[in-house]
């Protein structure tokens, strides 16, 4: 009866050992989760202006993208040397990535790809369709009149052509997807496909990169040829609230008056919650953004992490006169973040004992 007792109480230790690991394991992965939760960022790695010395300025636009466990690079710049010198002292893999956004064919935002394809030559590229493009064209055969009275060898194709013709691009091996038509690439990832009608770049196509978040749209763009409020508008149809635009506004030449009208469309009109220019927005409608935004305007330069949400936008914002991390600072900061990561992994190691 006593070994009975004994091996009853002995499997009831077990079971509640058992429990309580599992318990405290369930402990360690939300401590784990509540203490380095997954990147919501976008940082700027090519572009005009900065405070970061360690960085090469150049006009052109490319910016890392970094949410949901996703890496997205968006745009590349203009030259590929610094584009790579930028990319290395932001330590930015671009050999690590899910996927690229083009978002067209201006070459202060495709000439890096150059560089891109050297260090990530595999990797899936979204870009505008355009007719005969730089990135690769395809159309049905229709798209010619015939004349079969004709001998073959005056035809194309001997009067056998295919049903699809393919043309091929200045990056014949990149792995290229052509986008004519805005389209959801993952849950929650949505590029929008807009045609410009301005008259210095009419029929241009351009895409620009929509990420729904629990506090709404952030919305990435290139340099909004199409119209801003054009783009944005597209961007509400996904979702009404618009959290954050960033990129560039395309304002870099406009008079006063244009600046205004784009400010009130946003800040009235759309209530888009936070603002973060850059590239071509222009130096006027930096000014213009600011005053209507207040602390609601975040400053994107070069080398500049931006938050994409409530919890994380003062990383780009936290004060006027200090606006990014300098060298020294930014491996500090890396320091810390890998410091914090060993602490949570002990104290669930703690935990489990």
């Amino acid at each position: 009866m006593k070994s009975y007792l004994r091996m009853m109480v002995n499997i009831l230790l077990a079971t509640s050992l058992i429990f309580c690991l599992i318990a405290c394991s369930e402990i360690s992965k939300s401590s784990t989760k509540t203490i380095n939760p997954a990147k919501a960022q976008v940082t700027v790695i090519y572009d005009a202006f900065g405070k970061n010395p360690a960085l090469q300025k150049d006009w052109g636009y490319a910016a890392l993208i970094e949410y949901g466990g996703k890496r997205i690079l968006f745009d590349t710049g203009d030259n590929p040397d610094i584009l790579a010198h930028n990319a290395k002292m932001l330590r930015v893999d671009l050999s690590k990535l899910d996927f690229v956004v083009m978002s067209h064919r201006h070459s202060d935002h495709m000439g890096g790809l150059n560089y891109l394809l050297s260090v990530n030559p595999k990797v899936k590229i979204y870009a505008p369709k355009e007719n005969f493009g730089v990135y690769g064209f395809s159309l049905p055969s229709t798209f010619y009149r015939k004349d079969n009275s004709l001998p073959p060898e005056q035809r194309y194709y001997d009067g056998k052509p295919p049903d699809i013709m393919k043309f091929g691009s200045a990056w014949p091996n990149a792995n290229f997807e052509l986008i004519e038509k805005t389209t959801e690439i993952l849950p929650g990832i949505h590029l929008i496909f807009q045609i410009s009608d301005k008259p210095t770049t009419m029929e241009l196509r351009e895409l620009s990169l929509a990420i729904e978040t629990p506090e709404g749209i952030v919305l990435i763009v290139g340099c909004s040829h199409p119209g801003l409020d054009k783009i944005v508008d597209s961007a509400t149809k996904i979702n009404k609230r618009i959290h954050m635009v960033t990129g560039g506004f395309h304002q870099v030449v406009s008079k006063d008056i244009e600046i205004e009208q784009i400010v009130s469309n946003l800040h009235d009109t759309f209530k888009v919650d936070f603002v973060a220019p850059s590239h071509c927005t222009g130096e006027p409608a930096f000014t213009a953004f600011k005053k209507a935004f207040g602390d609601h305007y975040i400053y994107a330069g070069l080398g500049t992490p931006i938050g994409m949400n409530a919890n994380t936008l003062p990383i780009a914002n936290i004060s006027n006169e200090k606006l990014i991390m300098d060298v020294d600072e930014l491996r500090t900061y890396r320091a810390l973040l890998s410091k914090s990561d060993e602490n949570s992994v002990l104290a669930s190691r703690e935990v489990i004992r």
